[in-house]
Formats: structure tokens, C-alpha cells, sequence
């Protein structure tokens, strides 16, 4: 068996940038909604929370209609930049951001919630700008939750294939990632490769999974014992 390697390397990298794609865009986000109140609050948190529940197909077409040749954004880009989003590599990040980012968002915005605002608002008196408050004491404090985000994030990119499959294609080296070529070794009979690209994905996820449940049971006696000490 003959295994090419090419899919494995582009999983890894499209995983790689839409993880710091959505840990960006996701906290980002969740300090604005947690920080502030606005009309539409509400709308806002659902759209973003929708690829939670829509099929990952509905989000790959809606995507090709966003960036698509005669698609708002993909027209902008083809016309003002010459670049063309959908059957690309980019068209795979962006697909597996989107889907990934809701998991993301309610782990940081989850965690920006237990940061005790008294501890903000007195670096605030004290002088201290938005991003100094931010950087010594919100994050220090949230940054769990954001680990928690980022790792589900990145194992949900790695296991994206709708989305991909309707914006990016099918392009072997280009943009197949190991998802989809599963999905066609299968189709093609080829069940050793679509067996060991199973058992590398599975163990890639089961390796995300294990060490996140593993980390967050050992942070729960030192939570305990943090809340008893703040008890008494």
C-alpha cells in the first residue's frame, strides 16, 4: 500500500491556521459580547452558534455563495485582488474556521465569565488602558477556558468534510484533506488507505480529547481548594 502523505501534511496545516484564525476572531468576540450589551446581542450570538446545528453541507453552500465568482465577497476579491477563493487551499481554511469557531466562542466567552470583575475594575482605577487589564489579568485567568477552545477548535478542523468538500473541492494535493480522502479511498474500494487515514485521524482526535479530559480533571481539586481557601 502505497500511502500519500499529502493529505495528512495539508490537515495539519489547514488545521493549524484556522485555529489561530478562530483563537483570534473567537476571543476577540466572546470579550466583546461579555463586555458589552448592544441590539442584537441576542441574533448575534445565534448566528454565530449556528454551525453548531446546521448540516455541514448547509454551511459549505452557503459559503460558496458568499465567496463564489459571482458571490459578494468572492466577486470583491476576484475583481479588486484577482483572487479566487472557492477549489483552493484558502478555501479549505476558511471552511473549517467557520465550523470550527462556535467551540471556540462558548469556551472563551464561558471563561471571560468567571473572571471576577472587581479584580478589572480595580486595574482600572489604578490606571490601568483596556489592554493592560486584558493582558495581566483577564487572560491570566480565562486562559483555560481559551486551551479548552483552542483544542476543540483545532480537533474540529481536523475532522471538517462537508464544508470542505462544497467550498474547497476534491483536488488531490491541493486541496483533499484527509477527511475527504476517506471518504473517496472508500468510494473507490481502496480500504486500506481509508483504513489507515481512520486510524491516523482517530488517534490524532483521541489524543486532542484524552489529554483536554485529562488536564481538566487534574485543574478540579486545585478549583476546589482555591474556592474553600476564598470561603474562608
Amino acid at each position: 500500500m502505497t500511502v500519500d502523505m499529502a493529505p495528512i501534511i495539508l490537515s495539519v496545516k489547514m488545521a493549524a491556521l484556522s485555529t489561530i484564525i478562530v483563537m483570534i476572531t473567537g476571543v476577540s468576540t466572546a470579550w466583546i459580547m461579555n463586555r458589552f450589551g448592544f441590539p442584537g446581542k441576542n441574533l448575534a450570538e445565534t448566528v454565530i452558534g449556528l454551525p453548531l446545528v446546521l448540516p455541514p453541507t448547509v454551511i459549505g453552500f452557503g459559503l460558496l455563495l458568499l465567496f463564489g465568482k459571482h458571490g459578494p465577497l468572492g466577486s470583491f476579491l476576484e475583481n479588486t485582488f484577482h483572487v479566487r477563493v472557492v477549489f483552493t487551499w484558502g478555501a479549505a481554511v476558511i471552511a473549517a474556521a467557520v465550523v470550527s469557531l462556535p467551540l471556540m466562542y462558548r469556551s472563551a466567552r464561558a471563561a471571560l465569565e468567571t473572571v471576577d470583575k472587581s479584580l478589572e475594575q480595580a486595574a482600572r482605577t489604578l490606571g490601568a488602558s483596556e489592554w493592560r487589564v486584558f493582558h495581566s489579568i483577564t487572560l491570566p485567568l480565562a486562559w483555560p477556558g481559551f486551551l479548552a477552545g483552542i483544542l476543540l477548535a483545532c480537533a474540529r478542523a481536523l475532522g471538517e468534510f462537508g464544508a470542505t468538500l462544497m467550498l474547497a473541492g476534491n483536488i488531490p494535493g491541493q486541496t483533499q484533506t484527509v477527511p475527504l480522502a476517506i471518504f473517496f479511498a472508500a468510494e473507490s474500494g481502496d480500504m486500506r488507505l481509508a483504513g489507515f487515514l481512520v486510524a491516523v485521524i482517530s488517534l490524532v482526535s483521541f489524543i486532542i480529547t484524552y489529554g483536554l479530559n485529562t488536564w481538566s480533571n487534574r485543574r478540579q481539586p486545585s478549583l476546589s481548594l482555591r474556592r474553600g481557601g476564598n470561603q474562608c
